[in-house]
């Protein structure tokens, strides 16, 4: 058994209102871009084997440039994106497929989402083992409301103690995320996250919950770089958070 890494990093990031041909991917963070801090927390892990980066055209070049420059050894495969980020992950998928077998490991992460450690994807690679899938997730901290139809007016409050806020990595045996993403291409379905197509076609597999921190961000808005700047740093003052 071995476990694999798919980096989706194709996203123009239109809420961080960059210019034309920026990507969020490539911001730099401590004189770093982001996707390379996501890159070194998968390449320090002993059980991934591989990694294969989903990015666009515009960017691929930069990507490589970069690949080398921090001496990644373990990205082995880089794909285009596709419209989706779906449709990224799924080219990845396939070209990592004739090296798969079925009971891989296979773990699906957002390139923006430079601070996820690597004792967590252990953990989340270890309960996608025993499961089948594993995701990782936060409990929210906020009071949560549904709204009615129009979006004017608040209809009802959700219990919290039954709602978790959705991070990746997510983790998946290879058949089931293998044959999950086909269906939905056949079907031309589209979900907010893997998690979401293993649901649809296969609902009784048990997807397993790995609570994890607050820390592990996704750059979107502008206010989120200062936010990981703000946690690069705290990191660094704590060297007991950093990988």
């Amino acid at each position: 058994m071995a476990s694999y890494a798919i980096i989706a990093a194709g996203g123009l990031g239109t809420r961080m209102q960059l210019k034309p041909g920026l990507s969020k991917q490539f911001l730099k963070i401590n004189r770093t871009p982001v996707v390379i801090h996501t890159l070194r927390a998968f390449e320090v892990c002993p059980f991934i084997s591989e990694i294969a980066v989903g990015i666009s055209n515009e960017g691929m070049s930069s990507l490589k440039s970069f690949i080398k420059k921090y001496d990644l050894k373990k990205v082995t495969v880089t794909v285009l994106g596709g419209n989706e980020r779906q449709d990224s992950i799924n080219n990845a998928l396939q070209a990592l497929r004739p090296k798969l077998k079925e009971n891989d490991i296979i773990h699906i992460h957002d390139g923006a989402r430079p601070f996820i450690l690597p004792s967590d994807i252990e953990r989340i690679n270890n309960a996608a083992i025993k499961s089948g899938a594993a995701v990782p997730a936060t409990k929210p901290k906020d009071t949560l409301k549904t709204i009615q139809k129009e979006g004017l007016f608040f209809s009802e409050t959700l219990d919290r103690s039954r709602i978790r806020q959705v991070q990746t990595p997510q983790a998946f045996r290879a058949e089931l995320i293998l044959e999950a993403h086909e269906k939905a291409q056949s079907e031309g379905f589209y979900g907010t996250d893997d998690a979401t197509l293993v649901e649809k076609y296969f609902p009784s597999a048990l997807i397993s919950i790995v609570e994890t921190d607050y820390f592990n961000i996704k750059i979107t808005t502008p206010e989120d770089l200062d936010f990981a700047q703000a946690i690069y740093k705290r990191r660094q003052n704590h060297k007991n958070l950093l990988f």
